[in-house]
């Protein structure tokens, strides 16, 4: 499933390598001035996306990127205000990018959807104008745009260096050519807008079965329990695979994003002090 992942991880890496260096031998000149970001949006055809720098970017410095897919009936204009999403980006060096779904939704059911190839432009825009750190480049989502998020990834991910999904999947049966890095899935066990896909028998890890299988898995690491506020406790499980690796957090919540939950992450991954939020 994954046999030509390593080399379209180079090639994509590659053209982003090129990419960036242009975009950072435009930002040596001086700091980026912004034509869009924000509450403005930035045009790729005749679709739109949202961005947010950093607090306290110096204008030069490549960025890691978290390319964030909104939910349903919401836009990118959102994201970009969100505190369990926005805080988190600014505080920790990351731009933040947030495209706009065609009718306020997403199109993941199937490998043909044309919300595949917009999010690859918006990508591609925005490392025309930004210095951005192409190993460093992050897929999230929440709900249907948690869906949309492994739908990219699933499709386009040999460059991506982590999926953080928040309660929304494809269906576990599927096959993606592709895969990221890495994976991080939380899910309420008591989601009941996008269901929380249990295995058979009960099986709590199935949600993310889709990535274990892809990534020749074994038997998972119980992690314990963590929590970022008080009221909400997380339990995680990782696996350490062939190919990549997996963490689940469940928490027995509803449909949300759990506080603190993308700040944690990017600390994570970007090897910060943990902190909140």
């Amino acid at each position: 499933m994954l046999s030509q992942i390593t080399t379209m991880r180079g090639f994509k890496l590659g053209i982003l390598g090129l990419v960036y260096c242009s975009a950072t031998a435009v930002a040596a000149m001086g700091p980026w001035k912004e034509a869009c970001g924000g509450e403005i949006p930035c045009k790729v055809g005749d679709r739109s996306y949202h961005l947010l720098v950093p607090d306290d970017w110096d204008g030069e410095t490549a960025l890691p990127v978290l390319l964030h897919f909104h939910g349903w009936q919401r836009q990118g204009s959102l994201v970009i205000r969100h505190n369990r999403i926005a805080s988190a980006t600014r505080k920790r060096g990351v731009l933040l990018v947030a495209p706009n779904g065609a009718r306020r939704t997403w199109n993941f059911w199937t490998d043909t959807t044309p919300d595949v190839p917009f999010a690859s432009a918006v990508l591609k825009d925005v490392a025309k104008n930004y210095p951005i750190d192409p190993q460093r480049i992050y897929v999230s989502g929440y709900s249907f745009g948690s869906a949309m998020a492994w739908r990219y990834v699933c499709e386009q991910g040999a460059g991506v260096a982590a999926l953080l999904a928040i309660s929304g999947s494809l269906d576990q049966r599927e096959t993606c050519p592709e895969a990221p890095a890495e994976v991080r899935h939380v899910h309420g066990l008591d989601d009941t807008v996008m269901d929380f896909p249990m295995g058979p028998g009960g099986d709590t890890t199935y949600p993310v079965y889709l990535w274990r299988e892809a990534y020749g898995c074994g038997d998972g690491t119980a992690m314990g329990q963590w929590q970022q506020r008080p009221f909400l406790m997380l339990e995680s499980t990782t696996w350490d695979c062939a190919r990549g690796r997996v963490t689940l957090d469940l928490h027995p919540g509803g449909h949300f994003i759990p506080h603190g939950w993308i700040a944690r992450q990017l600390d994570e991954l970007l090897g910060l002090p943990p902190s909140y939020p």
